[in-house]
Parts: C-alpha cells; structure tokens; sequence
C-alpha cells in the first residue's frame, strides 16, 4: 500500500527562491500572530523580490478560542503564544535578521485584554506588536498573491480566512478595487455554530448567515466569474485533501492546486458526516486543524458559490509574503498569463545546467508530433504545455550524473518551485520527463501507481511522444530538422526530414525506432520511422537503419 500522504504543513518555501544571498539583500523576520496560529518566516529578500526562505517556525497557541464567548484572551493561549514569540525572538537575532515586524490580527484586535498581552510580549521580548485591521489583512494577502499568481488581465479576488476573520481583496487588471473583510473566521464559525456538533440544521444557518452578508457587501453580477485564489491554513489543508483524493503523494507544496466548486462541496459534505475522530484519519489533513476545517470550508464554499466561479485556486503563501516583500520596499508587478510559469521554467532548466540546443530541439520535435497526432491519441489542448515543459526539463538530471539521469530529472521536477502551474501538472510534467527512456510506467513504481487514471493517461501518452522526438536527436545534433506525420489506417508514419548540415542521420533513425514502442502500444498500431530514402523501420527490427 502506498504511504498516507502527510497533511500540509502551514509553512511553505517561498516559490520564488534564491540559491546565495546576495550583497543587496535585505534579510527580514516576519510574525503572523494569527487566530489559530502563530508564524515567523526569515528570509532574505532581493531588490527584484525574490525571497530565499532562511528558516521558519511554527506554534499554534490558539489565541482565538473562546473569544466568541468571554471576549478576552485566555490566560493559557497567552502564556503559550508568549512562549512561542520568546522562541521566534531568539531564532531572528541568531539569524541575523535586519528588520522584523510582528502582526496581530482578528483575535488579539477584538479581545479586551488584547492591548495589556501586546504591553506584557514587548516587555518580555522586546517586539513592538502592530495590530492589523481586516483591510490591512486583505491588503498584505493581495500583495502576496499579486506576486505569484498571473493578475494582469480581468477580475479576481484573492480570499484570505484564518481562525477570526475572512478577507476579500476584489481586484481588476493587477488594481485592488474593493478590500473587505467579514466575521467569518474558522474558530469562530465552529464555536458559534457546532459547539454541539455538526448538523444539516447547524450547517444551513452557517452557510445562510455567510451568504446573507456577501449578498449585503458584494451585489450584482459584477464580478460574477472572477478568478478565486484562496491563502490561509483552511485553504493549504483544502488543497491537501484534493492532492490526496487524486493520488498525488509526491507535490511538494499544495499552491496552485485548482479544486472545483463541485469537489469543494463534496469535501464539505463528506466531512459534515464524519466524527471528530474519523477526521483526524483524512488523508491530505492536519490533525491540528480537524475540529475547525468545515466550518472554514462552508464558508469558502459559499464565497466560491457568490461569485459563481467554477474553482477556487490555492496560495501557499499569504500575509507573511506579503509583510516580507513590504518591508524591503518591494512591489510586485502584475505578471501577464503564462509568463511565471515560463519564466520559472526556464530558471530550473538553466540551474541545472541543461543543454539547451538538445533541449530546445526535443522540444520543437515533440510538440510537432503532439500537434499532428495528439487529438488522435487522446490529448487535452492543455497536455501540449506539459508536454513543452518536460521536453524542455527531461535531462536536467544530467547534472547530477548521467546513469538513472531521467530518474533524477524527475526528483528536480518535483521538488522544484514551479509557478504558473498546479502541483498534479508539476507531477505530471515531472513523470513524463521521468519516462523519456529506461523502463515505461507501471503502476508498481511508487512515483505512478499513486496516481488518478486520467493522470496516468496523460503520462503515459505524452511520455511516449517525448520518447520518440528525444530518440530522433539521439545525436543532441539536431540532425533531423522536422518530422512529416501521417496517420494511417495501418500505421503512424514518421518521416525524418534531415538537417541541410547534417552529414547522417542513421543514429537518430536508429534512436526513434527503437524508441517508439511505447508509441505504437498507446496507439494500438504500429510506428514507422521513414528514412529518407523510404527505408522503413520500427522497434521491433534489428541492427541499425540506413540513411
């Protein structure tokens, strides 16, 4: 059986990472001293706002239980919260932090007693505590969204709900339009409405009371089919639970994940039935955040019906991002669709040392097969980007060394900090590359078994493309210069079309046939690599082709 994926933990390395610090660099501790939760990022920030996340820490004190009822702060949530800021303090110096700033949000900025805590943790720690309205929150969430997500064209809005609050940053073309930000926070829907236990009479007055208000603060269609990003614990757990439903074990990080409105309410349904017991037992969720999560989810989900949006995308990052790119005086600018991702791309390519002639003409050869033969074999219009990104990463593992080098490629995929895409298209992208030679995939390796049939499919396909158009450079000459592809009743035909330069072409007619069985076998008929001459080959003949 294959291992339980682990529940995502609250801390996530910042995506756009730096190897070195450099001289410019500016390194800033940031304190989130949230409802639920309290979390300190280190990190060294560059003019360009690239972060290079030095270390992190984590308490979750619970500053919020039980506010909905006393309106204080208890005294053990205060002594543990302190506790935590004492430890973050000391780790910041040790670090050699140049500037820090430490935020409080909804529970310390409603309770009583939440002004003589910040007086005892300055006396304590020495840290000046600024305490954020729900529109600074909204503020600091769209800040941080702005920079990894593509926001220049059309609406969004970036949703942000912790233990206290939930906050709305509406957007249109990169601009904040409206900030908001509403009572709805996961402890505090949990202890207004199922202190005694979920129930379909608990859960409707919930989601009534959610609804009512967004109708009041957000009228109109206006907005209607906005793109949904959410940040926050809720969130990062709800994309946990979604990798763990499509059998994606091996993401490094849950931002990007795109869950459907219909998956959302199923999640939402599915755990309203369960006991508090059995939903410490789902997959993809922190046991910490078990007894809070649904009624952080009914909320989401009711946000997600408002706007009428067919998704909610994830953000592993939020105010802390936000906090770090403020203080070294950086703005994101809105990026265009598709440019982070190509960008990011293209930076793990180069830090990888890829040889990018052979790269490039992989690339150019597997994308003319998929756009001749694609439709046939299956393919989404999509799949033709993931097929483009693993061309350009499928020996990247060379660096490393070149025995099992697809298999190290894979390991850089996977664990490298990709933007613009979901971390199932990373894993995807990462198998295919993984599948450009040695063994073809079998639900027995533990990096593919895991994985959705329809996941698998794509895999599979693409990997087969990938294979023949790398076995056509098998020289990393470029010696076949393009590929004429005909679809046959009886066969797929490939035609080599040399290169004016080249001198040969056996090797790389050599290197296609035997490359394309697994071609042939998704195709259910047989591939013919066509030499110039009109020679014909395939994987099953022996011996080297002629030119």
């Amino acid at each position: 059986m294959p291992d339980k994926p682990k529940p995502p933990a609250d801390e996530k390395p910042h995506p756009r990472t730096r190897t070195s610090t450099a001289q410019d660099d500016v390194r800033i501790a940031a304190i989130d001293i949230g409802s639920n939760s309290i979390r300190q990022t280190v990190a060294d920030v560059s003019p360009d706002g690239a972060i290079r996340v030095v270390d992190e820490m984590k308490a979750a004190p619970r500053l919020g239980a039980g506010i909905h009822e006393t309106g204080r702060l208890s005294p053990h949530s205060m002594s543990a919260a302190l506790a935590a800021l004492n430890r973050m303090s000391a780790l910041g110096k040790q670090l050699g932090a140049k500037r820090r700033r430490v935020v409080a949000t909804s529970a310390v900025r409603e309770a009583s007693n939440g002004a003589e805590w910040l007086g005892l943790v300055q006396k304590e720690t020495g840290m000046r505590v600024s305490v954020l309205n729900g529109i600074d929150e909204a503020r600091l969430s769209f800040l941080s969204a702005l920079a990894h997500f593509d926001l220049a064209a059309g609406r969004a809005v970036v949703v942000d709900i912790g233990g206290g609050s939930l906050e709305l940053a509406l957007s249109a073309d990169g601009l904040v339009e409206r900030l908001i930000s509403l009572p709805f926070g996961a402890i505090r829907l949990t202890e207004k409405y199922f202190s005694k236990g979920i129930t379909p009479r608990a859960m409707e007055k919930l989601r009534r009371s959610v609804r009512k208000r967004l109708k009041a603060e957000i009228p109109g269609k206006e907005w209607t089919g906005a793109q949904l990003i959410g940040s926050g614990g809720t969130f990062t757990n709800l994309g946990g639970m979604v990798l763990a439903r499509h059998g994606v074990q091996t993401a490094r990080t849950v931002h990007g994940t795109r869950v459907a409105r219909v998956e959302l309410e199923h999640i939402v349904d599915n755990l309203s039935a369960l006991s508090p017991a059995e939903r410490l037992a789902v997959p993809g969720l922190n046991a910490g955040r078990a007894d809070i999560i649904t009624a952080g989810l009914a909320a989401i989900a009711e946000v997600v019906a408002h706007f009428e949006a067919k998704e909610i995308v994830v953000s592993g990052y939020g105010i802390r991002e936000g906090i770090l790119l403020e203080l070294a005086r950086v703005t994101p600018k809105p990026a265009d669709p598709g440019e982070a991702r190509e960008r990011s791309v293209r930076a793990l390519a180069q830090r990888s040392h890829f040889e990018e002639p052979h790269a490039r003409h992989v690339q150019k050869l597997a994308l003319r097969l998929f756009d001749s033969i694609g439709v046939r074999l299956g393919c989404a219009p999509e799949e033709r980007q993931l097929l483009a990104d693993a061309a350009l990463l499928h020996d990247i593992g060379y660096h490393i060394n070149y025995d099992k080098h697809h298999k190290h490629s894979y390991h850089l995929i996977t664990h490298a900090e990709l933007l613009g895409m979901t971390p199932i298209e990373q894993v995807i992208i990462a198998n295919v590359a993984r599948y450009h030679r040695g063994a073809e995939p079998k639900k027995s390796h533990n990096n593919f078994g895991p994985l959705s049939a329809s996941a698998r499919q794509r895999v599979t396909r693409l990997a087969a493309l990938l294979r023949v158009a790398d076995g056509f450079d098998r020289g990393h000459a470029g010696a076949v210069d393009d590929i004429r592809v005909r679809w046959l009743d009886r066969a797929i035909r490939l035609t080599a079309v040399p290169s004016p330069k080249a001198a040969s072409i056996r090797l790389e007619l050599w290197g296609a046939s035997k490359k394309s069985r697994m071609l042939a076998e998704y195709a259910g008929v047989p591939v013919e690599i066509v030499a110039p001459g009109g020679a014909i080959f395939t994987h099953e003949d022996d011996g080297t082709p002629v030119d």
